[in-house]
């Protein structure tokens, strides 16, 4: 895998309201292809199992299974730290049309609302809940890849399953080059049924959605992370009121 480009020299712009969002997570074509596509049942299987051994969850029964991966070139523990900053301030995610709301300020416990106070103000419930299954903040004794990660539990709207956010060390028979390999993995069925999620026309468009806005936001994650880190790197320390951002994928 090639090293991917992004712009280091500055940080990625700031999202003024709904149509500023629009036009970059949905309108905005990513330069950078992230979605890992499946050849074939086999190599979806292979995906399956290696989720199971790194994560510890089974996400065959899911219809739906998208793994994005990009190249940062930060080291590992730095991009995890910006992860772990994920709220309603975060500069790489859609906050105008999907707020972050942190139950207690903790990321254990998330719930994603339709225009923020909007959705509050007409009683609609949460687009998501993400309720952590585990989060692994240091790496195991015996991995070799480094790997640090956060799983949810995802309930409450009509895509019901799980959701990482997962880093890791490069490996070099991968090509990979980048100190820091993040994933977004998201598996589900709408509704928590797996007959509803047949592939048709409905399905087709929410994953092309879907996998356009999270291709966006890591694109723009990875910009943060590595402009930011070069600041500090420089010695310059004013890049506060650029916060991470996220959501959805893994390994």
């Amino acid at each position: 895998m090639k090293k991917t480009k992004s712009n280091t020299r500055i940080p990625p712009s700031k999202s003024s309201g709904v149509f500023s969002d629009i036009r970059m997570y949905l309108f905005h074509k990513p330069e950078v292809k992230t979605l890992i596509k499946f050849k074939s049942l086999e190599e979806r299987q292979d995906y399956s199992e290696r989720i199971i051994q790194r994560l510890g969850v089974s996400v065959s029964r899911y219809a739906i299974l998208n793994i994005h991966q990009i190249g940062i070139d930060v080291p590992l523990k730095y991009a995890f730290e910006e992860l772990l900053n994920w709220n309603g301030d975060s500069t790489c995610w859609p906050n105008y049309i999907a707020r972050v709301s942190r139950i207690d300020n903790d990321i254990e416990r998330i719930k994603i609302y339709l225009f923020g106070r909007a959705s509050h103000h007409f009683g609609l419930p949460p687009l998501f809940n993400l309720d952590a299954i585990r989060i692994q903040r240091i790496p195991e004794p015996y991995d070799f890849d480094n790997a640090r990660y956060l799983l949810y539990r995802c309930s409450g709207g009509y895509p019901i399953g799980i959701f990482s956010m997962y880093v890791r060390s490069p490996i070099s028979e991968r090509n990979e080059v980048c100190q820091t390999q993040l994933f977004f993995t998201v598996g589900f069925n709408f509704y928590g049924k797996e007959n509803l999620t047949e592939r048709n026309i409905v399905n087709r468009i929410w994953e092309r959605v879907h996998d356009r806005v999270t291709s966006n936001t890591m694109i723009r994650f990875k910009q943060l992370c590595e402009w930011r880190f070069g600041k500090m790197q420089q010695g310059e320390k004013d890049v506060r009121g650029y916060q991470a951002c996220n959501i959805h994928p893994q390994p």
